[in-house]
């Protein structure tokens, strides 16, 4: 027993050191995880972390933290969606026991640090959705366990390193999609790569062929290469790769035919080679590959006929089917009703032929059927038939048969389809007769389009239980009778097309309770009465169209209620009276035809403001008196007809009128100007000049005295009355530029105190460089925002007085709205509306809430238009100094107004420039601003065009990542006009490629238009009119491209 105790003393002195070397290793693990820490709260001081990681609590029990079984070493580091930013530490590279790394869906920028290649166990990595940049190190070949490789969404560039084409232990996938890479695949790629089974590059940079050699990687099964530049053949050793599941070529330039190795594919679940050139036919052994769930083949030049053979096995297990675009004929097969699982079939815009199949009503779970443009026909009892075949798909939603021969009469049978529908098309069908009263019956129905048909009768009252309906079209008919009343019961209404056909009477005053309706046609028809009052209402209508019916009376000052309006259509109508001055406050318009009307009087000098007009008809009216020559300052004008009036004098000749040929001005006889317009010359007669001085002596002038008595005796008359008036009256206008919840009144520093709650920490929303703001809630329950200066910091009360001179002076729907001031020798105190929806910084990095691309881009031009009226909406312009999204409120319908005005400038008359010593936001700054001290309106449109970029990119300007040389500017313009790699990920869907690709030009645009606000040169910036012009282009484009997905 003795002499055993040396071999005891050895086993227990083993087992201690392997006790202290496992604390020593974990140890060193919490260090280099303290490192870590240190590193990311620099970037980041209110992460989870810095409370979580703490020498209080065991490494192991970390968030984000595993240990081995032993709790000897740190195995795996996962911190992803906690929003980090700054660089990736280093310090991870010493972790050397780790085996999985994941960083994903953050904000990190910088390169990706070489030390990871020292983590030889790692078997994971993911440093998807960042920002990361610059080439992927080639140290990461030195992973020589590493199984998944995940560096897709972020702004990486160059080639892939070759190390990384051996590393032989990669199995489950590389991911590289997303980024800005290059690459030619290595020869030996399946050799150094024998357990690839994911391989991932789409939307890079890739070029030329796709390689030969890829499809020899035997067990590759999920393949995608869609969005490149690939082109030539698609290889046929693809047929090689027996285990694909998964092939995404779409979106690149392959040309040549489908190979029918592709029919060896025995696994094949999802094929998509949409958006390419390819041509010919399609082999029969394509649709026989009975594991297929997804066939895309969506806009290429394929032909012939799909095949019809019996022997077919088919697509059973087929759940969406995509050939429109092509150029396929014959009928529509058989095989295609056995695939009970299809729920998406889209055979538009081919040469299909034949009647349409009632054994579509075999596919149950069909949600869409999109067979427009082709040759299909089928006649009355025929689509009867295949109405009541199609009742039985209880999930269809989408019926598209437009621009298809049906040549029948619209049949009863549609009511009862399945109440899951929610668009129908049928346009250019050749159907008629009337609609059926049973198409009441789809209660769900958001789009009914039906116009260019031969419809008749009235209109059924049933249209009205469609409470859903966003979009109704039913132009170029022969529908007749009155409007029914109850098609304006829609509430959710956007488009009305209803032109072309012989409806008769008067516009329905209900028209205007839809206030979401965005585009109305009635033109073409038989209406009659007036326009009713309730229309001008509208005030988010963007299109209407009026023409061609007997409309009478006058436009109404009311038009200008009309902001967001950009054409207007009333031709050929028995309009009267004058165009209303007020017609110039619609900044946005584009089109304005009031041409075959009985208008009379001058055109408004003003016309010259509406500064988006770029097609104007006032022909064939009878308006008098010259042409404003503020109409050369309508830069965009393209299109201008004032001919058959009754004008006279000069035609002016400079800016854009300066295009314009005989035809814009004929048939105004009194009218002189240049040779090329074929008009006499202007001449000035003494004669003419003596006689009107005579009438001026003779007759203006004695009338003028007896009218300048007139005026003074009834001012006398009513001075005492005014002044009595004049309170009231000036509280009644503050009264009506405030939302209705919210009204004027003075409030004292107690009532502030006890609205506040004493000013308490829980009611603080935000602290500013002069002062805090707090949220207030008074007894009768309003809720406003009360901003307390902080007196005692140098130049708040500059700023408290800045803001008021300011604010007493303007009033406009997005600016935020003063209620108040509460001002005392040691307090001094704002009152102002409340928004409930916080500011745009706020919502823009919001964790839980995402802003979509609509509502950015109506953010920015509500700002824009702000800007517009404090820049050019008064004598003065004002400054505002500060741009930047913090300053930026949203009331709860996510409308923007623009706050703080504690460094605003108001110019004088005579000064365009101000020195000032109060600086702005770094960043957001204009370089003149930051340099000498130069305040102008163009430093606000600078300040304006960094706020676009981050809006669109959702990277501030002071983001860590911008150092040196390298500015947010900068980044956006050396990126431009490509997009995909700095726009905001989150404004795009998961499943809208289409949508996707229209977006990325939207993006593309306003940053254009971002750049141009930034130049160096104040000289060469935009101003806050042509801004908003553009930003409405840009997203009616999208809107309009969006629609056509």
């Amino acid at each position: 027993m003795e002499r055993n105790d040396p071999d005891l003393f050895v086993h227990y002195l083993i087992l201690f050191s392997v006790i202290v070397a496992a604390a020593a290793n974990i140890s060193r693990d919490q260090d280099v995880l303290f490192s870590v820490k240190a590193h990311m709260i620099n970037d980041n001081p209110n992460i989870i972390l810095a409370q979580n990681w703490t020498s209080n609590t065991s490494v192991c029990s970390w968030m984000g933290i595993t240990c081995d079984v032993y709790g000897n070493r740190v195995t795996s580091l996962i911190i992803s969606d906690l929003g980090l930013t700054g660089t990736i530490p280093s310090h991870l590279g010493n972790l050397s026991s780790l085996q999985t790394l994941a960083l994903s869906r953050n904000w990190f920028s910088g390169t990706i640090p070489k030390e990871i290649g020292n983590l030889t166990k790692l078997k994971e990595l993911y440093l998807d959705y960042n920002k990361l940049q610059g080439e992927i190190p080639e140290e990461l070949g030195n992973l020589a366990e590493l199984e998944v490789l995940v560096l897709n969404n972020n702004l990486l560039a160059g080639t892939i390193p070759a190390s990384i084409f051996n590393l032989s232990s990669i199995s489950t996938g590389l991911d590289f999609s997303n980024n800005n890479l290059t690459v030619s695949f290595p020869d030996d790629m399946c050799e150094g790569l024998p357990r690839l089974k994911g391989l991932y590059v789409s939307h890079n940079q890739f070029k030329g062929p796709i390689p030969n050699n890829l499809w020899h990687c035997k067990e590759l099964s999920r393949v995608s290469l869609s969005f490149n530049q690939f082109t030539d053949r698609i290889p046929r050793d693809l047929g090689n790769s027996s285990k694909l599941k998964l092939l995404y070529l779409g979106f690149n330039n392959l040309i040549g035919e489908i190979p029918q190795e592709i029919g060896s594919l025995r696994n094949l679940e999802i094929l998509r080679i949409d958006q390419n050139n390819l041509v010919g036919f399609v082999s029969d052994t394509l649709f026989n590959i009975s594991t297929l769930r997804i066939l895309n083949l969506l806009n290429n030049t394929l032909s012939g006929n799909l095949p019809s053979s019996k022997n077919l096995i088919g697509l059973p297990k087929l759940e969406l089917l995509n050939l429109a675009l092509n150029n396929f004929s014959g009928s529509i097969p058989s095989f295609f009703f056995n695939a009970s699982k299809l729920y998406y079939l889209e055979l538009a815009y081919n040469s299909f032929s034949g009647l349409i199949p009632k054994a579509l009503g075999q596919l149950t779970n069909l949600e869409r059927l999109g067979l427009q443009r082709n040759y299909l026909t089928s006649s009355t009892s025929e689509l009867m038939s295949l109405f009541s075949a199609l009742a039985n798909c209880k999930s269809l939603k989408v019926i598209a048969l437009a621009e298809n021969p049906l040549d029948g009469v619209l049949p009863s049978s549609i009511g009862n389809l399945s109440v899951s529908v929610e668009q129908i098309y049928m346009y250019k069908c050749n159907i008629h007769g009337r609609i059926p009263k049973e198409i009441g019956n789809l209660i769900n129905l958001t789009t009914l389009s039906l116009g260019y048909n031969n419809l008749s009768g009235s209109l059924p009252m049933t249209l009205g239980r469609l409470k859903k309906l966003q979009g109704l079209y039913l132009q170029n008919n022969k529908f007749e009778g009155p409007i029914p009343q109850e098609f304006f019961h829609f509430s959710r209404l956007y488009e009305v097309y209803m032109d072309g056909n012989k409806l008769s009477g008067s516009i329905p005053s209900c028209l205007g309770d839809l206030n979401s309706l965005r585009i109305l046609s009635v033109s073409s028809n038989e209406l009659t009465s007036v326009i009713p009052s309730t229309f001008w209402n509208l005030q988010d209508i963007l299109s209407f169209d009026f023409s061609s019916n007997s409309l009478n009376g006058s436009l109404p000052l009311e038009i200008g209620n009309l902001k967001a309006v950009v054409n207007i259509y009333l031709s050929r109508n028995h309009l009267s009276g004058n165009i209303p001055t007020t017609i110039v406050g619609l900044k946005n318009l584009q089109s304005l035809s009031l041409k075959h009307n009985r208008l009379q009087g001058p055109i408004p000098e003003s016309f010259g403001e509406l500064i988006s007009l770029e097609f104007l008809d006032l022909s064939d009216n009878n308006l008098f008196g010259v042409i404003p020559t503020s109409l050369e300052k309508l830069l965009y004008l393209k299109s201008l007809n004032l001919s058959f009036n009754k004008l006279v004098g000069e035609i002016p000749k400079g800016g854009a009128l300066a295009n314009f040929s005989v035809e814009s001005f004929m048939g105004n006889d009194l009218l002189c100007g240049s040779p090329h317009l074929q008009f006499p010359l202007c001449k000035s007669s003494p004669h003419n000049k003596s006689r009107k001085k005579v009438i001026f002596l003779g007759v203006v002038l004695p009338l003028s005295t007896v009218l300048i008595v007139a005026v003074i005796l009834a001012l006398t008359f009513g001075l005492i009355t005014r002044c009595r008036k004049r309170r009231s009256t000036e509280v009644s206008h503050i009264k009506a530029d405030m939302s209705p919840q919210v009204m004027w009144r003075r409030y004292s520093h107690d009532e502030l105190l006890r609205a506040t709650d004493q000013f308490s920490e829980k009611n603080l929303i935000g602290i500013g460089s002069y002062g805090s703001i707090y949220k207030g809630r008074f007894p009768d329950g309003i809720e406003v925002a009360i901003k307390v200066f902080h007196l005692q910091r140098e130049g708040a009360l500059n700023s408290f007085d800045a803001e008021c001179e300011i604010l007493k002076t303007i009033r406009h729907r997005n600016l935020v709205k003063v209620i108040s001031s509460c001002t005392n020798h040691n307090f001094k105190a704002l009152v102002l509306e409340y928004m409930p929806n916080e500011s745009l910084e706020d919502c823009l990095y919001a964790s839980n809430f995402n802003l979509d691309i609509f509502q950015r881009l109506g953010i920015m031009i509500n700002v824009a238009s702000a800007l517009e009226y404090l820049h050019f909406g008064h004598s003065n312009p004002i400054v505002h100094c500060d741009i930047k999204p913090s300053n930026v409120l949203l009331d709860d319908s996510m409308v923007a107004h623009l706050s703080d005005f504690g460094i605003a400038k108001l110019l004088s008359e005579e000064d365009s420039v101000k020195q000032t010593q109060t600086l702005a936001t770094i960043g957001y700054m204009a370089p003149e601003y930051g340099r000498e001290g130069q305040v102008s309106i163009k430093g606000d449109v600078y300040s304006y065009g960094i706020m676009l970029m981050e809006v669109f990119t959702r990277m501030k300007p002071t983001n860590e990542f911008f150092t040196g040389e390298m500015s947010l500017k900068s980044w956006v313009n050396d990126s431009l006009p490509a997009v995909m790699n700095i726009m905001d990920t989150n404004l795009l869907s998961k499943d809208g490629e289409h949508a996707n690709a229209a977006k990325q030009s939207c993006v593309s645009s306003v940053l254009s238009l971002a750049m141009e606000c930034t130049s160096e040169l104040p000289e060469n910036r935009l101003n806050t009119k042509e801004i908003i012009s553009r930003l409405i282009r840009i997203r009616d484009l999208l809107f309009a491209n969006i629609e056509m997905v």
